[in-house]
């Protein structure tokens, strides 16, 4: 009896893929073995099998049992043995989930997935944009990228990454080459704008190289606290920026002279009112933007414009453009209709 105890001290210690080849060995073993002690009973390996399963399982349905001295001195053994063996491997298996489950919440795995959204810098303005960014696709996956030492955020769709985004090493774990974009926000706590946009500058700097080195193409989207600061980014290839001092004073001007504007803008923005901002690729279906306009109205959705030109109003004669980007306003359901 202390020899066993021993021997389960002993597996406890060694390595988890040791323990699963012994384990493997041990099973398959004993099929063999029960097989050759009674071949009356246990007529094959598989039989044998069956037993050594439900015996070191503890389930012991009874249907195969063995008959001689022999035998059943080989199941006391499965009993001591073979059990206390069994609870070790299944000890080691929540061990390894616990362990996953601790190295997930910390941040360091590599997240594998493919066509995902980059949010890099945790702030109240990241976590607004996490929100919406599933509410428009519930199934779409999300890695973060912060320093905190466990994740700010638990969702099931969310993947976090503790590290440096200027690492490449960090931009790796992330998968960014195939994302389908990355998000860089400023730091709450950081109230000087020139530290932020710097410190975002590097950070955009950081993943565009990275792109170059990967070859391909990685989109991404700044914020950015001050205008001129602009030519900087754009020296950086980025892809779009949003200026965050800009968006505010326009909103509060709009706001004074048209009252209630920010209400219409808020709505717009917020997927509470149903309604949202889509874009179209252009597949050649319509000639015309009257054309376009005209099918979209019956539809229920509204063009407004072709990528940042507004003035569809004035030109729906023309024929639209190959490397047009239609805009419309509409609701989830009505643009699946279209997309369909």
């Amino acid at each position: 009896m202390l020899m066993i105890f021993e021997l389960m001290r002993i597996a406890i210690k060694i390595r988890k893929i040791t323990l699963i080849f012994i384990t493997v060995l041990f099973l398959a073993g004993s099929s063999f073995i029960v097989h050759w002690l009674e071949p009356e009973m246990f007529e094959s390996p598989f039989i044998g099998f069956w037993y050594v399963m439900t015996t070191v399982t503890t389930t012991g349905y009874g249907d195969f049992v063995p008959d001689t001295t022999i035998g059943k001195v080989y199941g006391l053994f499965l009993y001591f043995f073979g059990i206390g063996l069994i609870g070790v491997v299944i000890g080691k298996v929540v061990e390894g989930y616990g362990l996953f489950r601790k190295l997930k919440e910390e941040g360091k795995l590599r997240y594998r997935g493919k066509d995902h959204y980059v949010i890099i810098g945790w702030s109240n303005k990241a976590q607004h944009t996490i929100n919406e960014l599933l509410e428009m696709d519930e199934h779409a996956n999300i890695v973060l990228i912060d320093s905190h030492t466990y994740t700010p955020v638990e969702h099931e769709n969310i993947f976090y990454i503790q590290g440096d985004p200027t690492d490449k090493r960090t931009l790796e774990q992330a998968n960014v080459q195939v994302a389908n974009a990355v998000l860089i926000f400023t730091n709450n706590q950081d109230n000087d704008p020139v530290a932020a946009d710097g410190k975002s500058l590097i950070i955009v700097s950081s993943v565009e190289s990275y792109a170059v080195e990967m070859n391909t193409d990685i989109y991404t989207i700044v914020e950015i606290l001050k205008n001129k600061h602009i030519p900087n980014f754009k020296h950086a290839n980025v892809d779009e920026f949003v200026i965050a001092d800009e968006a505010l004073s326009d909103i509060m001007a709009k706001c004074a002279i048209h009252k209630g504007a920010s209400k219409l803008v808020m709505n717009l923005l917020s997927r509470k009112s149903g309604v949202d901002i889509w874009k179209l690729k252009n597949t050649g279906l319509w000639k015309t933007y009257n054309e376009a306009f005209e099918e979209l109205k019956t539809l229920g959705a509204n063009l407004i414009s072709d990528r940042n030109d507004f003035h569809i109003l004035n030109k729906l004669e023309e024929p639209i453009p190959e490397e047009a980007e239609l805009y419309v306003i509409c609701s989830k359901e009505t643009y699946q209709k279209i997309a369909q």
